[in-house]
């Protein structure tokens, strides 16, 4: 018979190897052994309490491994928390492509818009946390909502998983070109002469977008109107006709109108020119001495999401964002790679 205070032990170093064991073999052998040896006898209520809560604390463990081990088995989703053509949706797909090759599993990217970003994060906040719902989130969705918003229907912090950032990239000021202004000092001179008639375009409220031009509107005291849309691509449309005159956005769906001559580029919003544009200056360096603000993207997953498959995402993540491929792709959107590790992202 096995005194109370052994088969307490004997679960607990259960638990220990547990964790060290390698092959399903093993685990299967040593728990039989364990449980057989701890369970035979008495022993009094706390100790029969304690070995059972941590068999069921290891029951519970080996369930998630199992589960992690047999990842993917089905379609994995990326949530863009906005329209088709806007930069998370953009980046992405980019990101499903590799990655679908990397894991033998289709990924397929979903957009959900709306209210800058909140309604695809929370969505992605209430998914199941077992690696199959994942979010493309950014600095708006992921950063600047939880300062703009008094209430959101989930906590950034508490109810997300950082998995890996993908890339970084400047916003770009734009205008629609029948503006008769070359420079940020003759926009805000333009401006400054028609307070309060001019629209600036956003991809939603509390989008780094939206920040971006208030900040500039502080800085220069311009007296410009807000109009909101449900995602950036809407936003440009509404620019390139004229129907508003202004607005700061991610460069990657910027980038093609800008070159196409839909759009004039007054400047970039990083302290450095970007080297997909190296003519277009800063905000900065154009009258605005210390004006940054910088976009990032990055995937994340829903709380609790088992750890085996966070890391193999970002190992994978972060090769994918690491290689020439990337690095050239993203970069012909004026985007630059960063892939890491989810304590860093």
């Amino acid at each position: 018979e096995v005194r109370p205070e052994r088969r307490t032990a004997l679960a607990m170093r259960w638990l220990i190897s547990f964790s060290r064991a390698r092959t399903e073999k093993t685990m299967s052998e040593r728990f039989a052994a364990e449980l057989f040896l701890a369970s035979k006898g008495g022993g009094n209520a706390i100790m029969k309490r304690t070995f059972w809560r941590s068999i069921g604390m290891a029951l519970a463990a080996l369930a998630s491994l199992a589960h992690a081990q047999g990842w993917p088995s089905r379609p994995i989703h990326i949530v863009a928390p906005s329209t088709p053509g806007d930069a998370p949706d953009v980046i992405a797909r980019i990101v499903a492509d590799k990655l679908s090759i990397a894991l033998g599993k289709e990924v397929v990217v979903d957009n959900k818009p709306g209210a800058g970003g909140v309604v695809g994060s929370e969505f992605v906040a209430k998914a199941a946390p077992d690696g199959y719902t994942l979010i493309m989130g950014n600095a708006g969705s992921h950063g600047i909502n939880a300062a703009v918003y008094t209430k959101l229907p989930y906590d950034i912090q508490r109810d997300f998983t950082p998995v890996s950032q993908i890339a970084v990239a400047p916003n770009i000021f734009v205008i629609n070109p029948s503006i008769p202004a070359k420079t940020v000092r003759e926009f805000i001179a333009y401006a400054r002469g028609r307070p309060g008639q001019l629209g600036y375009a956003s991809g939603g409220n509390g989008s780094s977008s939206h920040m971006s031009m208030e900040l500039f509107k502080s800085m220069t005291g311009v007296d410009l109107i807000h109009v909101p849309y449900k995602g950036s691509s809407p936003a440009l449309t509404d620019v390139v006709s004229g129907q508003d005159a202004a607005m700061f956005v991610n460069m990657p769906p910027a980038v093609p109108l800008v070159k196409a001559g839909k759009l004039r580029a007054l400047a970039v919003t990083t302290l450095t020119r970007s080297p997909l544009m190296p003519e277009v200056p800063t905000v900065s360096e154009s009258g605005l001495g210390g004006y940054e603000t910088v976009a990032w993207f990055g995937v994340l997953a829903p709380a609790g999401t088992p750890k085996d498959i966070v890391n193999r995402l970002a190992a994978e993540l972060a090769t994918i964002a690491r290689s020439p491929e990337m690095r050239e792709r993203l970069s012909s959107l004026g985007a630059e790679p960063v892939g890491g590790a989810p304590e860093a992202f």
